[in-house]
This record gives structure tokens, sequence and C-alpha cells, in this order.
């Protein structure tokens, strides 16, 4: 089984306002209402895909209903925890700039958490693989992203952990089968500038160090980069496009690349498609379709160093 995680999962209101002002009423020419989450958008990736998996996490309110009524239309499996509040609302300002307001979302409280330790604790075996991606809900103690890290590590499940700095590297001791930091978010960590691919490369290998399986390094228009836990290191370029909309490029980079790697084992072309996929999200106004990614596969190249 697959599943994803979403611990703070929201709606994305996209408009677009040609030459929005501040302090005066300004009018959209444009708006969407879409399902937005860095977990909801790899369950999205993934059925696209062709992988079932079942999208969990946190929903609440009308918000919370509209998110599981989308993911449902996907023909995505859902089995969120309902909490009280209400799923919060994002704004994605497209203007002559784009600018976003994100909201707080609703709070979680450590019974509605134990309800979700208690939901993998009865379902997860061997073999399975989840999805822990984005930040901690509203109210949520930061050790919540080692509980599920040490869980999947006890029962022998593949972890796939995008988040950054601390909630990244406390789950670390965990093993977790790949992580996928940019280039900015892992100098970060270690408190330094990235500038050269000899320093992604020895960085992520103490990331490794500390028990990370698999690095996969996401560097914008300079493609990607892929550490192997046998020590190999690939590295590819990206597809030539139109940047359209940022959000979710990552996501779906990192579940193209496991739902590749699921399928065949294969850490190139999976990093082939992992490549592609996160640049047709890039290229697309909302999360990449099949056919798109398909049409940007053959001019990805993937070189193994």
């Amino acid at each position: 089984m697959i599943y994803t995680i979403t611990f703070n999962p929201a709606i994305d209101l996209v408009v677009k306002v040609p030459n929005c002002e501040l302090g005066t009423l300004n009018r959209s020419i444009e708006e969407n209402y879409v399902a937005g989450g860095k977990g909801i958008n790899m369950s999205v990736i993934l059925k696209r895909l062709g992988f079932d998996n079942t999208a969990t996490g946190f929903l609440a309110g009308f918000s919370g209903n509209f998110i599981k009524e989308a993911l449902q239309s996907e023909g995505i499996g859902t089995d969120f925890i309902q909490i009280d509040g209400v799923t919060r609302i994002n704004l994605k300002l497209k203007s002559n700039e784009e600018t976003e307001i994100n909201a707080n979302g609703p709070v979680v409280t450590k019974d509605d958490f134990g309800r979700l330790v208690t939901y993998f604790e009865d379902r997860l075996q061997e073999g399975d693989v989840v999805f822990l991606a984005g930040n901690a809900g509203n109210g949520m103690d930061h050790s919540a992203y080692t509980t599920i890290a040490k869980l999947c590590d006890e029962k022998g499940v593949k972890l796939v952990l995008d988040t950054t700095k601390d909630l990244l590297t406390k789950c670390l001791p965990y093993h977790p089968f790949i992580i996928k930091p940019n280039h900015h978010e892992l100098g970060e960590i270690f408190g330094v500038t990235i500038e050269t691919e000899e320093q992604i490369v020895d960085y992520a290998k103490q990331l490794q160090q500390m028990g990370a399986r698999n690095v996969l390094i996401s560097r914008g228009g300079d493609g990607a980069m892929l550490i192997t836990e046998t020590g190999e290191v690939y590295t590819s370029n990206v597809p030539k496009g139109t940047l359209v909309n940022s959000v979710g490029a990552g996501d779906s980079m990192l579940s193209g690349f496991m739902a590749k790697f699921i399928e065949t084992g294969d850490y190139a072309a999976s990093l082939r498609q992992g490549a592609a996929t996160g640049s047709a999200t890039a290229f697309s106004v909302g999360i990449a379709e099949k056919a798109f990614i398909e049409e940007l596969l053959p001019q990805v190249v993937v070189t193994k160093q």
C-alpha cells in the first residue's frame, strides 16, 4: 500500500489580478480553487501515473469536505482524521509579482494525532510506502514527525520524507528511504551556502551518515542530483519550458521519482521521470497531467558521475 500524509492541508485560492494595488479595491480576472498540501499533491501525481494510494492526515469543516471530494474525483482513496475547525484556505495572488498568504489552519490536538498514529499502527505492513511531507499542523508538536518515522522504521516501511531543517534531521536516525531538500534547504541545514556540485555531494553524504538512505536534491533551473545509498551520484538537466507555477513542482518531482522506482527499482530512470514530472508541474497551471510528463521525458538526460 502507498499512503500520503498531509498534516495541514489547504485549499489554494489562486487569483489573477492584473496590476494589483494595496489599499484599494481590486477585481480578479480569473480564480481557481485547488486542493493543496504537499502530500495531497503527491497523491495526485501518483494516481495520474497509475499508482493507487490513500491520502491521510487531518481535515476539518466545509473546506475539508472540498479537499476530500477533489481527491475522490481523481480516484484517490481518502482516510483523513476529521477534526474540529476549518481546514485552511491559502491565497495565491498572481499579479505583477506572485504573492502568497498562508493561513494557520485548525488546531490538531494530541488526541487527534493519537488517532492518526493508531490508524497506521493497525495498517502498516512491511513493504508499504509512506509519503510524509510539509510542515506540522497548528498546535502539533514537532515530535509528530519522529513518531511517524520511527513507526515506519520499525515496520519495514519505506518513508519518503520532504520537510525542512530540524523536522528533517530529527527523523534521520529512523532511516528514511529518501529525502528531498532543495539546494538552499541543504545549505540551511549545515549553515552554509551551496555553490558547487561537489558541495552538494559532500553534504548529502553527511545526511546519509546521519541516517538517510537516498538524497534527492532539486536545483531549480540547474536540474537535480541524486546520491544513492549504494554510493552512486546521478545528475539530471531540466526540460525547456515557461515557468507558470512553482507550487507543487518539488512534490511532483519526488512522487514522480518514487512512482518509477516502485515500478523498476532503477535509480537513473527514476531520476529522469522525477525531473520530467517536476518540470511538467512547473510549466502547468496546476499539478501535471501524465501526457505532459511523457511529452517532456525525452528532453531529460541523466548522467552518472
